[in-house]
Order: structure tokens, then sequence, then C-alpha cells
């Protein structure tokens, strides 16, 4: 009888013991097939995306606020054309009274939306930086000159933010498409986002020589 009890007691502790190993050994492939299938790393992509949205909001509204002092400084100017003007101070309008937010990166046709009315007010501001070469009173004005100053080097730091946010979205798209990421990416809910589909370089106002 003893030795049955032994036996029994040695054949639960094997029992026991190989339990806990057929559990570890669960863990450790689940975990490596989470790690392999982008389970993780989906998360790390689609910060980087939001952090590079943010900056893009960040330029496009750096620029939003130069506006207003710039229509102020060019209202002094006598006879400038007031369609140019009128058309900088719509386009302002439009751009800043879009709804912008963290679903606007997950949305294509809201991404379209603000990125035309952010090229549309570039193009009105392209255009009033070149009519000005007209009016040598206020390319001479410091207010002038200095607002333009910051204008451009604005519009270079939207075009950096706009390449890396493309730049980010491609990351996160390939490894929402490709396979075995994209398994990880599907249990996240994580889909395909849309980009920019306009050049930077298309949205740079004109460099003026004073």
């Amino acid at each position: 009888m003893t030795e049955y009890r032994v036996f029994a007691s040695t054949a639960v502790r094997r029992l026991r013991a190989l339990s806990v190993a057929a559990l570890l050994s669960v863990s450790l492939l689940s975990g490596l097939a989470f790690s392999g299938c982008g389970y993780n790393q989906v998360i790390d992509v689609d910060q980087n995306v939001k952090s590079a949205w943010a900056e893009v909001q960040n330029q496009y509204k750096r620029r939003s606020d130069l506006v207003p002092n710039l229509v102020k400084v060019v209202q002094g100017a006598a006879n400038f054309e007031r369609d140019t003007l009128t058309k900088v101070i719509e386009a302002r309008a439009s751009a800043t009274q879009m709804k912008v937010d963290a679903s606007t990166i997950d949305d294509p046709q809201k991404l379209q939306q603000f990125e035309e009315a952010q090229a549309k007010l570039s193009g009105a501001l392209s255009r009033l930086l070149v009519v000005s070469e007209n009016y040598p009173d206020l390319k001479s004005n410091a207010s002038f000159r200095d607002l333009q100053a910051q204008l451009e080097g604005t519009e270079n730091r939207i075009a950096v933010a706009r390449n890396r946010y493309i730049e980010s979205v491609s990351d996160y798209n390939k490894l929402v498409l490709r396979f075995p990421t994209s398994i990880g990416a599907s249990l996240r809910g994580k889909k395909e986002r849309p980009t920019f589909e306009g050049n930077a370089a298309d949205e740079k106002a004109p460099e003026i020589k004073m």
C-alpha cells in the first residue's frame, strides 16, 4: 500500500510538472506568435503616425496664425489688389473652420478636404507674394519683410512635416497589409490609412527677392 502511495504521489508530481511545462510552452509560443504577427509592433507605428500628424497640424496652424498680421500690413499698401487680399482672407477662413480631429487621419474624405483647404490657402498666399512685387513701398516695409520670412520658413517646415507624415503612414500601411503582421493589425482593429496625395513642394510659397 505504501509503495502504491509513493508511486501515485510521484505520478501526480510528474503530471504537475508536465502541466507547468506545457503552460510555459504555450505562453512562450503565444508570445512569439503575437510578436511575429505584429500585434505589438502595430501600436508603435500607429503612434508614429499620430505624432507625425500632430506636427503637420502644428505647422499649418503656425502658418494660419501669421495670416491676420500679414493681411493687416498689406491692407496698408495703397491700391493693393483687393481681390487677391480677399482670396487670402477667405481661404484662411475656410481652412480654420474645418473640424480636424483624431478621426481625420482614418477618413480619406476628411483628409482630402483638409488637404484641399490648405492647398487653397497656399495658392492664395503665393499669389499675394507675387503681387507684392508690384508695390515697392510694401516690399520695403520691415513688418512685411519679417512676416514674409516667417511665412517662407513655415512653408519649409510644413513640407518637412508632410513628408514625415507620408513616410510614417507608408510604414504603417506596410505593416497592416503584409503577412503575417496583417494578422496582429487585424486583431488590433487597425486598417490601411489614406495619405496626402499632393506634392508638398507644390504648396511652398514662392521666394520673393527683396
